[in-house]
Protein backbone atom coordinates (compact mmCIF):
# COMPACT_ATOMS: atom_id res chain seq x y z
CA UNK A 1 0.00 0.00 0.00
CA UNK A 2 1.18 3.31 -0.71
CA UNK A 3 0.81 5.98 1.93
CA UNK A 4 1.09 9.33 0.59
CA UNK A 5 0.95 13.05 2.23
CA UNK A 6 -1.91 15.48 1.18
CA UNK A 7 -1.63 19.16 2.45
CA UNK A 8 -4.61 21.33 3.48
CA UNK A 9 -6.23 23.24 1.04
CA UNK A 10 -7.91 25.53 4.02
CA UNK A 11 -4.82 28.29 3.61
CA UNK A 12 -2.07 28.06 1.84
CA UNK A 13 0.74 26.07 3.17
CA UNK A 14 4.03 25.60 1.29
CA UNK A 15 4.85 27.95 -1.65
CA UNK A 16 7.57 27.63 -4.51
CA UNK A 17 8.45 30.90 -3.94
CA UNK A 18 8.83 30.16 0.31
CA UNK A 19 12.23 28.83 2.23
CA UNK A 20 13.70 26.08 -0.26
CA UNK A 21 14.78 23.84 2.57
CA UNK A 22 11.57 23.94 5.01
CA UNK A 23 8.76 25.79 3.01
CA UNK A 24 6.86 28.44 4.94
CA UNK A 25 3.70 26.98 7.36
CA UNK A 26 0.95 29.80 8.19
CA UNK A 27 -0.26 29.17 11.43
CA UNK A 28 -3.80 27.64 10.61
CA UNK A 29 -2.43 25.36 8.00
CA UNK A 30 -2.41 21.37 9.18
CA UNK A 31 -0.87 18.31 7.66
CA UNK A 32 -3.35 15.86 6.58
CA UNK A 33 -2.16 11.98 5.91
CA UNK A 34 -3.75 10.21 3.61
CA UNK A 35 -3.90 5.94 3.03
CA UNK A 36 -3.35 4.25 6.85
CA UNK A 37 -4.83 7.49 8.55
CA UNK A 38 -2.29 8.52 11.57
CA UNK A 39 -5.22 8.18 13.50
CA UNK A 40 -5.92 4.79 13.36
CA UNK A 41 -2.38 4.14 14.08
CA UNK A 42 -2.69 5.85 17.55
CA UNK A 43 -1.29 9.03 16.33
CA UNK A 44 -1.72 12.47 17.50
CA UNK A 45 -2.53 15.73 15.62
CA UNK A 46 -0.01 18.65 15.52
CA UNK A 47 -0.58 21.82 16.36
CA UNK A 48 1.87 24.79 15.85
CA UNK A 49 1.52 27.44 18.23
CA UNK A 50 4.78 30.04 17.49
CA UNK A 51 7.89 29.33 15.77
CA UNK A 52 10.04 26.41 18.25
CA UNK A 53 6.92 25.66 20.27
CA UNK A 54 4.71 22.59 19.44
CA UNK A 55 1.20 21.56 21.11
CA UNK A 56 -0.09 18.25 20.51
CA UNK A 57 -4.17 17.35 20.59
CA UNK A 58 -6.48 14.59 19.89
CA UNK A 59 -7.72 15.04 16.67
CA UNK A 60 -11.47 14.74 16.35
CA UNK A 61 -12.70 15.18 13.15
CA UNK A 62 -12.22 11.47 12.70
CA UNK A 63 -13.82 10.79 15.74
CA UNK A 64 -16.69 12.35 14.84
CA UNK A 65 -16.58 9.92 11.60
CA UNK A 66 -16.32 6.67 13.61
CA UNK A 67 -19.55 7.54 15.14
CA UNK A 68 -21.62 7.15 12.08
CA UNK A 69 -19.44 8.25 8.82
CA UNK A 70 -20.53 11.84 8.83
CA UNK A 71 -24.78 12.04 7.23
CA UNK A 72 -25.15 12.18 4.11
CA UNK A 73 -26.74 14.72 1.69
CA UNK A 74 -30.17 15.70 1.81
CA UNK A 75 -32.13 12.94 -1.23
CA UNK A 76 -28.87 10.22 -1.51
CA UNK A 77 -27.74 7.46 0.43
CA UNK A 78 -24.11 8.48 0.59
CA UNK A 79 -21.82 11.74 -0.17
CA UNK A 80 -19.58 9.21 -1.63
CA UNK A 81 -19.73 5.77 -3.53
CA UNK A 82 -16.81 4.22 -4.47
CA UNK A 83 -16.56 1.02 -7.42
CA UNK A 84 -13.61 -0.57 -6.52
CA UNK A 85 -11.40 -1.10 -3.09
CA UNK A 86 -7.89 -1.20 -4.31
CA UNK A 87 -5.15 1.27 -3.49
CA UNK A 88 -6.84 3.77 -5.16
CA UNK A 89 -10.47 3.38 -3.72
CA UNK A 90 -8.83 3.06 -0.24
CA UNK A 91 -6.90 6.14 -0.65
CA UNK A 92 -9.90 8.17 -1.80
CA UNK A 93 -12.29 6.83 0.95
CA UNK A 94 -9.97 7.38 3.51
CA UNK A 95 -9.78 10.85 2.16
CA UNK A 96 -13.39 11.16 2.19
CA UNK A 97 -14.25 10.08 5.47
CA UNK A 98 -11.48 12.95 6.85
CA UNK A 99 -13.64 15.60 4.98
CA UNK A 100 -17.07 14.74 6.48
CA UNK A 101 -18.05 12.81 3.27
CA UNK A 102 -20.24 9.60 3.96
CA UNK A 103 -18.96 7.30 2.28
CA UNK A 104 -19.19 4.05 1.06
CA UNK A 105 -17.12 1.48 -0.82
CA UNK A 106 -18.31 -1.43 -3.40
CA UNK A 107 -16.02 -4.73 -4.25
CA UNK A 108 -16.76 -7.30 -5.42
CA UNK A 109 -13.31 -9.77 -5.32
CA UNK A 110 -11.38 -8.66 -2.22
CA UNK A 111 -10.19 -5.31 -0.41
CA UNK A 112 -6.79 -4.36 -1.87
CA UNK A 113 -7.07 -5.21 -5.36
CA UNK A 114 -4.50 -6.22 -7.28
CA UNK A 115 -1.57 -4.07 -6.18
CA UNK A 116 -2.28 -5.77 -2.86
CA UNK A 117 -3.10 -9.64 -3.56
CA UNK A 118 -1.73 -9.73 -7.44
CA UNK A 119 1.08 -7.14 -7.73
CA UNK A 120 2.58 -4.90 -5.70
CA UNK A 121 3.01 -6.46 -2.24
CA UNK A 122 3.53 -10.07 -3.01
CA UNK A 123 5.99 -9.24 -5.84
CA UNK A 124 8.03 -7.08 -3.61
CA UNK A 125 8.25 -10.19 -1.15
CA UNK A 126 9.72 -12.06 -3.68
CA UNK A 127 12.22 -9.65 -4.38
CA UNK A 128 13.21 -9.40 -0.96
CA UNK A 129 13.92 -12.96 -1.34
CA UNK A 130 15.63 -12.47 -4.42
CA UNK A 131 17.84 -9.84 -3.19
CA UNK A 132 19.31 -11.62 0.07
CA UNK A 133 19.51 -14.61 -2.74
CA UNK A 134 22.15 -12.43 -4.90
CA UNK A 135 23.89 -11.39 -1.94
CA UNK A 136 24.34 -14.62 -0.44
CA UNK A 137 25.48 -15.76 -3.66
CA UNK A 138 27.86 -13.47 -4.75
CA UNK A 139 31.43 -14.73 -3.87
CA UNK A 140 32.89 -11.50 -4.83
CA UNK A 141 30.75 -9.50 -3.62
CA UNK A 142 30.42 -10.89 0.11
CA UNK A 143 34.94 -11.56 0.10
CA UNK A 144 34.79 -7.43 -0.42
CA UNK A 145 33.61 -6.84 2.68
CA UNK A 146 35.42 -9.75 3.98
CA UNK A 147 32.11 -12.27 4.76
CA UNK A 148 32.36 -16.00 4.73
CA UNK A 149 29.07 -17.85 3.77
CA UNK A 150 27.93 -21.76 3.44
CA UNK A 151 26.27 -22.26 -0.39
CA UNK A 152 22.91 -20.32 0.18
CA UNK A 153 19.35 -22.48 -0.64
CA UNK A 154 15.40 -21.74 -0.72
CA UNK A 155 12.80 -23.37 0.53
CA UNK A 156 10.06 -22.41 -2.66
CA UNK A 157 7.26 -23.03 -0.39
CA UNK A 158 8.52 -20.53 2.55
CA UNK A 159 8.88 -18.57 -0.10
CA UNK A 160 5.91 -18.34 -1.58
CA UNK A 161 4.35 -18.25 2.31
CA UNK A 162 6.47 -15.28 2.80
CA UNK A 163 4.32 -13.16 -0.39
CA UNK A 164 0.80 -15.08 0.44
CA UNK A 165 0.84 -13.67 4.44
CA UNK A 166 2.63 -10.48 3.49
CA UNK A 167 -0.48 -10.06 1.05
CA UNK A 168 -2.74 -11.08 3.97
CA UNK A 169 -1.56 -9.06 6.50
CA UNK A 170 -1.89 -5.93 4.28
CA UNK A 171 -5.00 -6.76 3.20
CA UNK A 172 -5.91 -7.11 6.45
CA UNK A 173 -4.74 -3.58 7.96
CA UNK A 174 -6.23 -2.13 4.72
CA UNK A 175 -9.75 -3.74 5.39
CA UNK A 176 -9.28 -2.48 9.29
CA UNK A 177 -8.42 1.32 8.59
CA UNK A 178 -11.55 1.09 6.43
CA UNK A 179 -14.04 -0.29 9.11
CA UNK A 180 -12.33 1.91 12.21
CA UNK A 181 -13.49 5.22 10.14
CA UNK A 182 -16.68 3.96 9.66
CA UNK A 183 -17.02 3.39 6.08
CA UNK A 184 -19.74 1.23 4.85
CA UNK A 185 -17.94 -2.05 2.77
CA UNK A 186 -20.89 -3.23 0.29
CA UNK A 187 -19.81 -6.67 -1.33
CA UNK A 188 -20.86 -7.60 -4.52
CA UNK A 189 -20.22 -6.30 -8.28
CA UNK A 190 -20.83 -2.32 -8.79
CA UNK A 191 -22.03 -1.14 -12.16
CA UNK A 192 -24.65 2.66 -12.80
CA UNK A 193 -27.65 2.75 -13.15
CA UNK A 194 -28.37 6.49 -14.07
CA UNK A 195 -27.09 9.45 -13.05
CA UNK A 196 -26.00 9.10 -9.27
CA UNK A 197 -27.58 5.99 -8.83
CA UNK A 198 -25.47 2.82 -8.75
CA UNK A 199 -26.58 -0.74 -7.99
CA UNK A 200 -24.73 -3.59 -6.73
CA UNK A 201 -24.82 -7.39 -5.74
CA UNK A 202 -23.65 -10.94 -6.45
CA UNK A 203 -24.46 -13.32 -8.87
CA UNK A 204 -27.56 -15.10 -7.99
CA UNK A 205 -28.52 -12.89 -5.53
CA UNK A 206 -30.80 -10.31 -5.28
CA UNK A 207 -28.81 -6.07 -6.58
CA UNK A 208 -29.45 -3.37 -4.05
CA UNK A 209 -29.91 0.08 -5.95
CA UNK A 210 -28.22 3.09 -3.71
CA UNK A 211 -27.66 7.07 -4.57
CA UNK A 212 -24.75 9.06 -4.42
CA UNK A 213 -24.20 12.90 -4.75
CA UNK A 214 -20.91 11.42 -5.72
CA UNK A 215 -19.44 8.39 -7.73
CA UNK A 216 -15.90 7.28 -8.27
CA UNK A 217 -14.94 4.40 -10.43
CA UNK A 218 -11.72 2.02 -9.23
CA UNK A 219 -12.11 -0.81 -10.61
CA UNK A 220 -8.50 -1.30 -11.76
CA UNK A 221 -6.60 -3.69 -14.96
CA UNK A 222 -6.06 -7.08 -15.21
CA UNK A 223 -3.42 -8.87 -17.28
CA UNK A 224 -3.30 -8.12 -20.91
CA UNK A 225 -3.13 -11.56 -22.82
CA UNK A 226 -2.15 -11.00 -26.96
CA UNK A 227 -4.48 -13.00 -29.02
CA UNK A 228 -2.33 -16.37 -29.83
CA UNK A 229 -0.78 -17.12 -26.61
CA UNK A 230 -2.96 -20.27 -24.66
CA UNK A 231 -2.87 -19.50 -20.44
CA UNK A 232 -3.29 -22.38 -18.92
CA UNK A 233 -2.09 -21.03 -15.59
CA UNK A 234 0.50 -23.89 -15.06
CA UNK A 235 3.60 -23.73 -17.77
CA UNK A 236 1.75 -20.49 -19.34
CA UNK A 237 1.05 -17.70 -17.29
CA UNK A 238 0.27 -14.01 -16.09
CA UNK A 239 2.03 -12.24 -13.01
CA UNK A 240 -1.36 -13.40 -11.06
CA UNK A 241 -0.40 -17.25 -11.22
CA UNK A 242 3.64 -16.14 -10.83
CA UNK A 243 3.37 -14.43 -7.76
CA UNK A 244 1.96 -17.69 -6.38
CA UNK A 245 5.57 -19.35 -7.02
CA UNK A 246 3.84 -22.86 -6.97
CA UNK A 247 7.05 -24.12 -8.77
CA UNK A 248 10.56 -22.34 -10.14
CA UNK A 249 11.48 -23.47 -13.72
CA UNK A 250 14.67 -24.26 -15.08
CA UNK A 251 13.81 -21.89 -18.88
CA UNK A 252 11.53 -19.46 -18.50
CA UNK A 253 10.60 -16.87 -21.86
CA UNK A 254 9.50 -13.75 -20.47
CA UNK A 255 7.25 -11.84 -23.01
CA UNK A 256 7.78 -8.36 -22.37
CA UNK A 257 10.68 -6.65 -20.70
CA UNK A 258 9.39 -3.62 -18.87
CA UNK A 259 8.51 -2.84 -15.38
CA UNK A 260 6.73 -6.31 -14.88
CA UNK A 261 8.90 -8.48 -17.07
CA UNK A 262 11.90 -7.08 -15.50
CA UNK A 263 11.35 -7.56 -11.86
CA UNK A 264 10.31 -11.52 -12.56
CA UNK A 265 13.30 -11.68 -14.53
CA UNK A 266 15.30 -10.48 -11.23
CA UNK A 267 13.37 -13.13 -9.16
CA UNK A 268 13.61 -16.12 -11.60
CA UNK A 269 17.21 -15.83 -12.16
CA UNK A 270 18.13 -15.50 -8.24
CA UNK A 271 15.93 -18.72 -7.72
CA UNK A 272 18.03 -20.20 -10.53
CA UNK A 273 16.26 -19.96 -13.66
CA UNK A 274 17.37 -19.46 -16.73
CA UNK A 275 15.41 -16.40 -18.95
CA UNK A 276 15.10 -15.65 -22.42
CA UNK A 277 12.70 -12.01 -22.80
CA UNK A 278 10.70 -11.40 -26.18
CA UNK A 279 10.46 -8.20 -26.72
CA UNK A 280 8.44 -6.91 -29.57
CA UNK A 281 10.38 -3.39 -30.16
CA UNK A 282 13.76 -3.14 -30.89
CA UNK A 283 15.19 -2.59 -27.86
CA UNK A 284 14.51 -3.98 -24.19
CA UNK A 285 13.01 -1.72 -21.55
CA UNK A 286 11.32 0.49 -23.58
CA UNK A 287 9.75 2.64 -21.37
CA UNK A 288 12.80 3.10 -19.92
CA UNK A 289 15.16 6.56 -20.12
CA UNK A 290 17.76 4.96 -22.97
CA UNK A 291 20.69 5.60 -21.05
CA UNK A 292 19.29 4.52 -18.07
CA UNK A 293 18.12 1.09 -19.92
CA UNK A 294 21.40 0.29 -21.83
CA UNK A 295 23.11 0.60 -18.67
CA UNK A 296 20.30 -1.61 -17.07
CA UNK A 297 20.80 -4.24 -19.28
CA UNK A 298 24.70 -4.14 -18.44
CA UNK A 299 23.93 -4.48 -15.00
CA UNK A 300 20.70 -6.42 -15.15
CA UNK A 301 20.65 -8.36 -18.19
CA UNK A 302 23.97 -9.48 -19.15
CA UNK A 303 25.74 -10.67 -16.24
CA UNK A 304 23.35 -12.90 -15.63
CA UNK A 305 21.70 -15.92 -17.06
CA UNK A 306 19.64 -14.01 -19.56
CA UNK A 307 19.16 -13.71 -23.10
CA UNK A 308 16.82 -11.82 -25.56
CA UNK A 309 14.78 -11.71 -28.62
CA UNK A 310 13.91 -8.22 -29.38
CA UNK A 311 11.92 -6.70 -32.45
CA UNK A 312 9.95 -9.54 -32.03
CA UNK A 313 6.11 -11.05 -31.55
CA UNK A 314 5.06 -14.24 -29.93
CA UNK A 315 2.63 -14.76 -32.21
CA UNK A 316 1.68 -18.36 -30.67
CA UNK A 317 2.22 -19.75 -27.43
CA UNK A 318 1.32 -23.08 -26.59
CA UNK A 319 1.36 -24.71 -22.96
CA UNK A 320 3.20 -27.94 -22.07
CA UNK A 321 1.29 -31.02 -22.16
CA UNK A 322 2.14 -34.58 -22.73
CA UNK A 323 5.83 -34.40 -21.70
CA UNK A 324 6.38 -31.64 -24.91
CA UNK A 325 7.44 -28.21 -24.00
CA UNK A 326 5.47 -24.92 -24.16
CA UNK A 327 5.98 -23.93 -27.93
CA UNK A 328 6.57 -20.28 -28.69
CA UNK A 329 6.23 -19.78 -32.55
CA UNK A 330 7.84 -16.01 -33.01
CA UNK A 331 7.40 -13.66 -36.24
CA UNK A 332 8.88 -10.85 -37.08
CA UNK A 333 7.47 -7.41 -35.70
CA UNK A 334 7.92 -5.49 -39.44
CA UNK A 335 7.56 -8.02 -41.59
CA UNK A 336 5.10 -10.52 -39.75
CA UNK A 337 7.55 -13.56 -41.21
CA UNK A 338 8.47 -16.11 -39.12
CA UNK A 339 11.53 -15.54 -37.42
CA UNK A 340 12.50 -18.91 -34.93
CA UNK A 341 10.29 -21.03 -32.32
CA UNK A 342 11.37 -21.20 -28.59
CA UNK A 343 11.11 -24.49 -26.40
CA UNK A 344 10.79 -23.84 -23.17
CA UNK A 345 9.63 -25.05 -19.34
CA UNK A 346 7.40 -22.36 -18.65
CA UNK A 347 6.38 -18.71 -20.58
CA UNK A 348 5.72 -15.11 -18.20
CA UNK A 349 3.13 -13.53 -20.04
CA UNK A 350 4.07 -9.60 -19.17
CA UNK A 351 3.06 -7.70 -21.69
CA UNK A 352 0.99 -5.32 -19.70
CA UNK A 353 -2.37 -4.65 -17.83
CA UNK A 354 -6.21 -3.72 -19.40
CA UNK A 355 -8.96 -1.94 -17.60
CA UNK A 356 -11.91 -3.89 -16.21
CA UNK A 357 -14.12 -1.86 -17.02
CA UNK A 358 -16.72 -4.17 -18.51
CA UNK A 359 -20.34 -4.80 -17.00
CA UNK A 360 -19.84 -1.09 -15.08
CA UNK A 361 -22.97 0.08 -16.87
CA UNK A 362 -21.32 2.74 -18.82
CA UNK A 363 -23.95 2.79 -21.51
CA UNK A 364 -26.76 3.93 -19.23
CA UNK A 365 -24.65 7.09 -18.92
CA UNK A 366 -23.46 7.30 -22.28
CA UNK A 367 -20.17 6.74 -21.58
CA UNK A 368 -18.14 4.80 -24.38
CA UNK A 369 -14.43 3.65 -23.59
CA UNK A 370 -11.39 3.63 -25.65
CA UNK A 371 -9.45 0.43 -25.63
CA UNK A 372 -11.43 -0.57 -22.57
CA UNK A 373 -10.32 2.72 -20.80
CA UNK A 374 -12.90 5.31 -18.95
CA UNK A 375 -12.41 8.61 -20.99
CA UNK A 376 -11.55 11.49 -18.50
CA UNK A 377 -10.74 15.21 -18.04
CA UNK A 378 -7.99 16.90 -16.11
CA UNK A 379 -10.12 16.68 -12.80
CA UNK A 380 -10.63 12.68 -13.50
CA UNK A 381 -14.41 13.37 -14.31
CA UNK A 382 -15.52 10.99 -16.85
CA UNK A 383 -16.63 12.15 -20.27
CA UNK A 384 -19.43 10.99 -22.53
CA UNK A 385 -19.52 9.83 -26.14
CA UNK A 386 -19.92 13.67 -26.74
CA UNK A 387 -16.89 14.48 -25.10
CA UNK A 388 -18.87 16.15 -22.42
CA UNK A 389 -18.38 16.08 -18.55
CA UNK A 390 -20.78 13.69 -16.87
CA UNK A 391 -22.00 15.28 -13.52
CA UNK A 392 -20.80 13.91 -10.38
CA UNK A 393 -18.89 10.74 -12.05
CA UNK A 394 -15.29 10.28 -12.17
CA UNK A 395 -12.64 7.61 -12.84
CA UNK A 396 -9.70 6.90 -11.26
CA UNK A 397 -6.64 4.63 -11.25
CA UNK A 398 -5.48 1.89 -14.15
CA UNK A 399 -9.38 1.56 -15.62
CA UNK A 400 -8.98 5.64 -16.57
CA UNK A 401 -5.53 4.57 -18.15
CA UNK A 402 -3.81 7.76 -17.34
CA UNK A 403 -0.88 6.30 -15.30
CA UNK A 404 -1.09 3.10 -14.41
CA UNK A 405 0.36 2.90 -10.61
CA UNK A 406 -1.24 2.24 -7.33
CA UNK A 407 0.04 5.27 -5.82
CA UNK A 408 -1.14 7.63 -8.73
CA UNK A 409 -4.64 5.75 -8.50
CA UNK A 410 -4.46 6.90 -4.54
CA UNK A 411 -3.69 10.28 -5.89
CA UNK A 412 -6.29 10.57 -7.83
CA UNK A 413 -8.76 9.51 -5.90
CA UNK A 414 -7.77 12.03 -3.18
CA UNK A 415 -7.40 15.05 -6.00
CA UNK A 416 -10.79 13.54 -6.63
CA UNK A 417 -12.42 14.30 -3.26
CA UNK A 418 -10.89 17.43 -3.07
CA UNK A 419 -12.74 18.55 -5.77
CA UNK A 420 -15.72 17.34 -4.83
CA UNK A 421 -15.58 19.37 -1.45
CA UNK A 422 -14.84 22.31 -3.69
CA UNK A 423 -11.30 22.37 -3.53
CA UNK A 424 -9.94 23.12 -6.67
CA UNK A 425 -7.22 20.34 -7.51
CA UNK A 426 -5.31 19.50 -10.58
CA UNK A 427 -2.70 16.49 -10.02
CA UNK A 428 0.31 17.13 -11.88
CA UNK A 429 1.31 13.42 -13.50
CA UNK A 430 4.73 14.48 -14.32
CA UNK A 431 5.50 14.66 -10.46
CA UNK A 432 4.20 10.98 -9.92
CA UNK A 433 7.26 8.71 -9.65
CA UNK A 434 7.47 5.20 -10.77
CA UNK A 435 10.39 2.63 -9.85
CA UNK A 436 11.31 -0.96 -10.91
CA UNK A 437 12.24 -2.82 -7.88
CA UNK A 438 14.88 -4.92 -9.47
CA UNK A 439 18.31 -5.28 -7.82
CA UNK A 440 19.87 -2.65 -8.02
CA UNK A 441 16.87 -0.82 -8.68
CA UNK A 442 15.76 2.00 -11.25
CA UNK A 443 13.02 4.61 -10.72
CA UNK A 444 12.50 7.82 -12.73
CA UNK A 445 9.89 11.40 -12.25
CA UNK A 446 9.21 13.12 -14.91
CA UNK A 447 9.83 13.38 -18.78
CA UNK A 448 12.71 11.17 -20.19
CA UNK A 449 15.29 12.62 -22.65
CA UNK A 450 13.85 12.33 -25.97
CA UNK A 451 10.26 13.33 -24.51
CA UNK A 452 12.28 16.65 -22.95
CA UNK A 453 13.93 17.18 -26.14
CA UNK A 454 10.71 16.79 -27.79
CA UNK A 455 8.88 19.45 -26.34
CA UNK A 456 11.93 21.85 -25.98
CA UNK A 457 11.71 21.95 -30.16
CA UNK A 458 8.00 22.52 -29.71
CA UNK A 459 8.00 25.17 -27.27
CA UNK A 460 11.69 26.78 -28.31
CA UNK A 461 13.47 25.96 -24.99
CA UNK A 462 16.77 24.21 -24.47
CA UNK A 463 17.64 20.72 -22.83
CA UNK A 464 20.66 20.45 -20.18
CA UNK A 465 21.75 17.34 -18.31
CA UNK A 466 24.03 16.34 -15.56
CA UNK A 467 25.16 13.10 -14.01
CA UNK A 468 26.42 11.55 -10.77
CA UNK A 469 27.72 8.43 -10.22
CA UNK A 470 27.17 6.03 -7.43
CA UNK A 471 30.86 5.31 -7.71
CA UNK A 472 31.17 8.58 -5.76
CA UNK A 473 29.37 7.95 -2.95
CA UNK A 474 31.10 6.73 0.44
CA UNK A 475 27.43 4.72 1.43
CA UNK A 476 26.96 3.24 -1.33
CA UNK A 477 31.17 2.46 -1.49
CA UNK A 478 30.94 1.36 2.37
CA UNK A 479 27.60 -1.17 0.91
CA UNK A 480 30.17 -2.65 -1.64
CA UNK A 481 27.15 -1.09 -3.98
CA UNK A 482 28.77 1.68 -6.30
CA UNK A 483 26.93 0.21 -9.54
CA UNK A 484 24.31 3.15 -10.95
CA UNK A 485 23.67 6.04 -11.91
CA UNK A 486 21.28 9.44 -11.03
CA UNK A 487 20.63 11.34 -14.19
CA UNK A 488 18.95 15.06 -14.44
CA UNK A 489 17.02 16.59 -17.06
CA UNK A 490 16.34 20.28 -17.05
CA UNK A 491 15.67 24.11 -18.39
CA UNK A 492 19.26 25.83 -17.91
CA UNK A 493 17.55 28.98 -18.80
CA UNK A 494 14.80 28.75 -15.52
CA UNK A 495 16.16 26.04 -13.48
CA UNK A 496 12.82 23.84 -14.18
CA UNK A 497 13.58 20.26 -13.18
CA UNK A 498 11.72 18.38 -16.04
CA UNK A 499 12.91 14.95 -15.11
CA UNK A 500 15.18 12.82 -12.80
CA UNK A 501 16.21 8.98 -13.65
CA UNK A 502 18.28 6.77 -10.85
CA UNK A 503 19.90 3.66 -11.44
CA UNK A 504 21.42 2.19 -8.46
CA UNK A 505 20.95 1.16 -4.62
CA UNK A 506 17.90 2.36 -2.95
CA UNK A 507 17.11 4.29 -6.15
CA UNK A 508 13.27 3.91 -5.33
CA UNK A 509 13.85 5.62 -2.23
CA UNK A 510 15.94 8.33 -3.46
CA UNK A 511 13.54 9.86 -6.35
CA UNK A 512 10.64 11.14 -4.17
CA UNK A 513 13.02 14.23 -3.49
CA UNK A 514 12.76 15.11 -7.26
CA UNK A 515 9.42 14.12 -7.34
CA UNK A 516 8.56 16.88 -4.54
CA UNK A 517 10.45 19.26 -6.27
CA UNK A 518 8.41 18.57 -9.24
CA UNK A 519 4.87 19.01 -7.53
CA UNK A 520 6.09 21.55 -5.60
CA UNK A 521 7.34 24.09 -8.47
CA UNK A 522 11.23 23.97 -6.94
CA UNK A 523 13.20 25.35 -8.83
CA UNK A 524 17.65 23.44 -9.13
CA UNK A 525 18.53 27.01 -8.13
CA UNK A 526 16.41 26.93 -4.34
CA UNK A 527 17.26 22.93 -4.52
CA UNK A 528 20.71 22.61 -4.52
CA UNK A 529 21.13 24.57 -0.84
CA UNK A 530 19.47 21.72 0.67
CA UNK A 531 21.20 19.92 3.39
CA UNK A 532 21.65 16.48 3.34
CA UNK A 533 23.18 13.74 6.19
CA UNK A 534 26.87 12.72 5.33
CA UNK A 535 27.78 9.91 4.61
CA UNK A 536 23.73 8.91 3.25
CA UNK A 537 22.73 7.71 -0.40
CA UNK A 538 20.76 11.18 -0.50
CA UNK A 539 24.57 12.81 -1.22
CA UNK A 540 23.72 11.79 -5.16
CA UNK A 541 21.22 13.71 -5.33
CA UNK A 542 22.61 16.57 -3.82
CA UNK A 543 25.40 16.16 -6.03
CA UNK A 544 23.49 15.88 -9.12
CA UNK A 545 21.08 19.22 -8.38
CA UNK A 546 25.03 21.03 -7.53
CA UNK A 547 26.40 19.82 -10.71
CA UNK A 548 23.47 21.18 -12.86
CA UNK A 549 24.50 24.81 -14.69
CA UNK A 550 21.47 27.15 -14.03
CA UNK A 551 21.98 30.79 -16.04
CA UNK A 552 19.51 32.33 -13.77
CA UNK A 553 20.48 34.30 -10.03
CA UNK A 554 19.96 32.19 -7.17
CA UNK A 555 16.37 33.16 -6.33
CA UNK A 556 16.21 32.33 -2.30
CA UNK A 557 18.82 31.54 0.84
CA UNK A 558 18.69 28.40 3.03
CA UNK A 559 19.35 31.00 5.79
CA UNK A 560 15.84 33.24 5.32
CA UNK A 561 13.79 32.77 8.22
CA UNK A 562 10.73 30.66 8.84
CA UNK A 563 7.26 31.81 8.49
CA UNK A 564 5.56 32.28 11.59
Amino acid sequence: MQASLSLSCASPVISAKSNPALGSFSKSSALRFCGLKREVLGFRSVKSVGLGRIQRSVSRTVTAALSGNGSASKGFDYDLVIIGAGVGGHGAALHAVEEGLKTAIIEGDVIGGTCVNRGCVPSKALLAVSGRMRELQSEHHLKALGLQVSSAGYDRQGVADHANNLASKIRSNLTNSLKALGVDILNGVGSIVGPQKVKYGKAGFPETEITAKDIIIATGSVPFVPNGIEVDGKTVFTSDHALKLEWVPDWIAIVGSGYIGLEFSDVYTALGSEVTFVEALDQLMPGFDPEIGKLAQRILINPRNVDYHTGVFAKKITPAKDGRPVLIELIDAKTKEPSDTLEVDAALIATGRAPFTKGLGLENINVVTQRGFVPIDDHMQVLDAGGNRVPHLYCIGDANGKMMLAHAASAQGISVVERVCGKENVLNHLSIPAACFTHPEISMVGLTEPQAREKAEQEGFEVSIAKTSFKANTKALAENEGEGLAKLIYRPDTGEILGVHILGLHAADLIHEASNAIALGTRIQDIKFAVHAHPTLSEVLDELFKSAKVNCAVSHSVNEPVAA
